[in-house]
């Protein structure tokens, strides 16, 4: 997740490049900021994604955790049975275990790319709703262009009183909170 939240942060810093630019062509344009990871982090949109992926992850988890007590369980049984079975039947409890092992670190590869995917995929539908939020916003507000501020530093100086942040994260969270109800 937080490799998502960097190349998100690296895009708005491009992005912010890019509007800065166009500032400095454009007089007379109402420009303003917010700070993206107060956004990010504070927007209930993400606080319920985040909660979903994080349920999701205990399940998975869950899972992974019996098929490993399952092949655990397997190698305990081989051992205490293996002197008291023939060589066909060491062989067969051998490569069963073995199967058994693949299995599990099959499952547990692709349980590892699925929760990338997924949390691609929530923390992209949130930052969905952060744009378009931000374009009704800006188009309300009449603002030229709005930039976004991350600690990796796209805006060097900018005047705390251009900073909208809170306004637009209160009007975030209140309409994520309409759309629930």
């Amino acid at each position: 997740m937080l490799q998502r939240i960097l190349l998100i942060i690296g895009i708005l810093n491009l992005l912010a490049i890019i509007s800065i630019s166009a500032v400095i062509y454009t007089r007379d344009s109402k420009v303003a900021y917010v700070d993206s990871s107060k956004l990010l982090n504070n927007y209930k949109g993400m606080k319920a994604a985040r909660a979903a992926y994080q349920t999701k992850v205990t399940a998975w988890k869950a899972n992974v955790d019996t098929l490993s007590i399952e092949v655990q369980n397997l190698i305990s049984r081989y051992e205490r049975e293996s002197k008291t079975m023939t060589k066909k039947e060491r062989s067969l409890s051998e490569e069963l275990i073995r199967n058994k092992q693949k299995q599990f670190a099959d499952y547990q590869n692709a349980l590892n790319l699925q929760a990338q995917q997924e949390d691609a995929k929530l923390t992209s539908e949130v930052v969905i709703q952060i744009n378009a939020y931000l374009k009704k916003y800006g188009t309300e507000k009449n603002f030229k262009i709005i930039l976004a501020a991350t600690e990796y530093g796209n805006l060097a100086f900018a005047d705390e009183s251009l900073d909208i942040t809170e306004d637009v994260l209160a009007g975030l969270n209140g309409q994520y909170n309409n759309e629930k109800q």
